[in-house]
């Protein structure tokens, strides 16, 4: 049977922690991805393609994925969701994010445990939802919200940590 299962689970140290530090976009489609044992070990970006950057606030962002059966059809899939905020109106900003709802996407996101993960692998995700806002008090959160949601057969993939300096570089 090729669904046996291969190992237990045992408690680990208490040393994981929330939150995510930063996310790297690509469109969907610009690029490829080499797996070795189910971890992305190798990105190829299309030509003069690359993933964007964006750097979150502590506390602010986070993702998850929603574990999704149907026993009386047999099915089974995953559906990814991230969350961002980013901080201060602005014109740069605001034409960034238009373009962002305009596409299907690649996300690598960082978390606070060192690890990175890409969501929308074989889909790509959409932004799925978001607010802009100014506030009220002078402590208010001026900026935007940023939903982004997926579907896909499988839960996100790890990424190897040796592709990400060559993410925001420009492919061959």
């Amino acid at each position: 049977m090729s669904c046996a299962l291969t190992q237990s689970y045992t408690l680990d140290c208490k040393d994981g922690i929330g939150g995510l530090k930063e996310i790297y976009i690509i469109e969907h489609g610009n690029a490829t991805y080499t797996l070795t044992a189910n971890v992305v070990t190798t990105v190829t970006k299309a030509s003069g393609k690359y993933f964007y950057k964006y750097e979150l606030v502590k506390e602010t962002a986070s993702f998850k994925e929603t574990m999704n059966d149907n026993v009386q059809n047999g099915t089974t899939f995953y559906t990814p969701e991230l969350e961002i905020v980013l901080n201060k109106m602005q014109t740069a900003t605001r034409n960034e994010i238009l373009l962002i709802g305009k596409n299907r996407l690649d996300i690598v996101v960082a978390d606070k445990n060192g690890k990175y993960w890409l969501l929308g692998y074989a889909n790509g995700m959409d932004r799925s939802g978001g607010s802009s806002e100014t506030g009220k008090a002078y402590g208010d959160r001026n900026g935007y919200t940023l939903n982004f949601k997926g579907g896909e057969p499988e839960l996100a993939l790890e990424v190897s940590s040796s592709c990400i300096s060559g993410l925001t570089t420009a492919g061959t």
